[in-house]
């Protein structure tokens, strides 16, 4: 019997997928404390994974990612999206592409 070790926070149906396909797995139901280290760990994760790919399905996975991690932390998705829209509001978004290059001191 071969076994692989992950020991990282998975999506919900994950355990039903690896079952489905013929397999077994151990999975742990995390205390709120180790939730959010595991939520903070799979950012560190996904935001990897998606320097490397750079492709949808990564940015997918870290909004997806990034909502759980509002929640775990006693918002809704509904706070950190009043939130993005009322700092795009004062800050401005992206959409310029500026990038500072320095501050002048008068």
């Amino acid at each position: 019997m071969h076994h692989i070790t992950y020991n990282k926070l998975v999506r919900d149906r994950i355990p039903e997928i690896i079952e489905g396909s013929g397999k077994s797995c151990v999975v742990e139901l995390l205390d709120d404390d180790d939730y959010l280290r595991a939520i903070d760990a799979k950012l560190d994760e996904e935001l990897a994974e998606y320097h490397k790919e750079q492709n949808i399905e990564e940015l997918a996975d870290l909004l997806e990612v990034i909502r759980a991690a509002a929640v775990a932390r006693g918002y809704t998705v509904e706070d950190l999206e009043r939130v993005r829209a009322e700092k795009a509001a004062k800050r401005g978004g992206f959409e310029k592409k500026l990038f500072l290059r320095e501050v002048i001191e008068k």
